[in-house]
């Protein structure tokens, strides 16, 4: 009957590359700032659209203003990308 070869063993270590030893450039932590501009964004695109339906904006119901609360919505959303 063959017999298989046996394993080399290889004496060093193979080295893992932790999480933590990975750079991700030199940019800090976001500032208050900027997580303050974010939600507010958001929330003022929420609100935007709320009150569009409930017709507390001046106009009546707008496509306008539909629009405009999807687009701070938005805005605030891609901010969470960069959010550190």
């Amino acid at each position: 009957m063959p017999v298989s070869k046996k394993r080399v063993k290889n004496s060093q270590a193979t080295q893992s590359k932790k999480l933590s030893s990975q750079t991700f450039g030199d940019k800090g932590p976001s500032s208050k700032t900027y997580v303050i501009i974010m939600t507010a964004l958001m929330v003022l695109g929420v609100l935007l659209i709320v009150l569009n339906y409930l017709t507390l904006l001046p106009g009546s119901v707008s496509r306008w203003y539909l629009w405009s609360g999807l687009g701070l919505i938005g805005v605030g959303f891609i901010m969470t990308t960069e959010y550190r």
